[in-house]
């Protein structure tokens, strides 16, 4: 597949997506439309489109890279994934009421009226920092691989690839907002399982395989491990960590984070966003078996046809998230690679574009105050709301070029795992409100405690075989977190005479 074509493509892609942006946003790109799609969405469109925004452009690619990595991980993906289904379970059934019962547009609201401002500004700055941090990581790893792929060939800085990448999200957002974005990413979710479906039967054409012995084939490969249950103290890959982690990384990072929130927020009400949330659940879980499968089946193929492992053009190391897209565009015929493309695209813009539509919302909502009354009506709001819509893109645009210039893989991967550190906070933040409703928090206290919870829960984590006997962190270390967060507010905490209701 020639760098022509791929450029061909990606522009008939783009050119689908802004008729539909101009169809939507035409006769309504107010406020209310961009925040919430005028709370007049479909369940079945909003749980559909949800599976393009969970899955990133870097599991896309990274999932299935991880299946054959040195490490030995295989399918044990799965086990975190089976976590992911009960923290989406438990959003399902005690966050969504709540955020509903309150009639939330931002879901930070609700630490507004359970702790105080400060809490309630916290709680918002964390999300703000999270996501715009790691939406900038996501999309910096997948326009790698467009540059090396398509954009090189054209000697485009890639400073300009990123450039034109946000200019194209921003450009089919900026006016309808998430009322776009429940439409562009359920067509951009139908091409990211189109194509992973399509890989397999691509890849299995191949070698030659039908549906039933490419099934064995990957169950009798030395990649289908899904279940680890050896060296609970020392090995990231143990069962109970990968449960646990799941679950609460699902729980703070989804029903804690407006991106996704925001989504099931713009239903009609909270039976049809349990019941997006119960069908997205179930499809979340089977395609990541066929994410899996297709990392498998990738090995395989590689493995019998001589083919490398690529490797980063820097530092000369193995780059397995780099295996998909080297089979799709270099090994297999035209279709394939037009698959692969349009699967890697829709899966980076869908989050993309919905973490920028969550990150504007927040800020006008949280900071700006616009969906109060007496802000609601005021004439220049759309026109800020826009301002801010570019500035957060603008700030993207300069976080992936400084993960650039540093160009050392630990350093970008450190800088993205501490943004995670810090959903460990909200966790503990909401787990309070909850479960202490006869205790009020120090409320300018809190942005310290919020501070500190993600330093120590580090030192911790840095230490922790020396303090736990050998016990090793992995994705649980976000329950770490939130503890010491939920411990920081009770002990600083004071009795209230009443016990609130919500």
């Amino acid at each position: 597949m020639t760098p022509s074509t791929i450029l061909l493509l990606i522009i008939i892609y783009f050119g689908t997506l802004f008729y539909i942006s101009h169809r939507v946003s035409k006769k309504d790109s107010g406020n209310e439309a961009f925040f919430t799609a005028n709370k007049n969405s479909k369940w079945y469109l909003v749980a559909f489109g949800m599976i393009g925004t969970a899955l990133s452009g870097v599991t896309f690619i990274s999932v299935p890279g991880e299946v054959g990595a040195a490490s030995g991980e295989q399918f044990k993906y799965f086990q975190f994934v089976l976590g992911n289904a009960l923290g989406f379970i438990v959003i399902t059934k005690l966050l969504l009421p709540l955020y509903y019962r309150m009639n939330l547009t931002s879901i930070y609201g609700y630490i507004e009226q359970r702790m105080g401002i400060f809490s309630y500004k916290t709680a918002a700055s964390i999300f703000l920092i999270s996501r715009t941090i790691s939406s900038a990581f996501r999309l910096y790893l997948v326009v790698i691989v467009l540059q090396r792929f398509v954009f090189d060939f054209y000697h485009i800085p890639f400073a300009f690839t990123v450039l034109i990448s946000l200019l194209l999200i921003f450009s089919y957002t900026y006016r309808g907002g998430l009322k776009t974005i429940i439409i562009t990413d359920t067509l951009q979710t139908f091409f990211l399982v189109t194509s992973v479906f399509l890989t397999i039967y691509f890849i299995c054409d191949r070698m030659d395989l039908s549906a039933i012995s490419a099934f064995e084939e990957v169950k009798n490969s030395n990649y289908s491990k899904i279940f680890f249950f050896d060296d609970f103290m020392g090995s990231k890959f143990h069962f109970i960590k990968q449960i646990l982690g799941g679950m609460f990384v699902t729980i703070a990072m989804t029903g804690l984070d407006q991106d996704l929130m925001q989504k099931n927020l713009s239903c009609k009400n909270i039976g049809e966003a349990q019941k997006n949330m119960f069908t997205f659940t179930g499809i979340f879980v089977v395609i990541n078996i066929f994410f899996l499968s297709v990392g498998a089946l990738l090995y395989i193929y590689a493995n019998k046809n001589g083919i490398a492992i690529p490797t980063d053009l820097v530092t000369g190391k193995p780059r397995t998230d780099l295996l998909f897209p080297e089979i799709a565009l270099n090994h297999l015929a035209l279709v394939p690679a037009i698959v692969f493309l349009l699967g890697i695209i829709a899966a980076t813009f869908a989050t993309t574009d919905s973490a920028l539509t969550a990150l504007t919302t927040s800020f006008c909502v949280d900071f700006l105050g616009m969906d109060k009354a007496e802000n609601s009506h005021k004439k220049n709001t759309v026109k800020i709301r826009h301002l801010v819509h570019i500035s957060f893109s603008i700030l993207v645009f300069f976080i992936i070029l400084v993960f650039n210039v540093i160009n050392d893989s630990s350093v970008v991967g450190m800088i993205f795992k501490v943004a995670s550190y810090t959903y460990g906070p909200l966790l503990g933040l909401y787990a309070f409100g909850l479960f202490q409703k006869s205790r009020n928090v120090h409320d300018k206290l809190v942005p310290i405690i919020c501070l500190l919870s993600p330093f120590f829960t580090y030192l911790i984590n840095e230490n922790s075989k020396l303090l736990f006997a050998g016990y090793v962190f992995d994705n649980e270390l976000i329950v770490l977190n939130g503890l010491i967060t939920y411990l920081g507010l009770y002990i600083t905490s004071s009795k209230r005479s009443d016990k609130i209701s919500f």
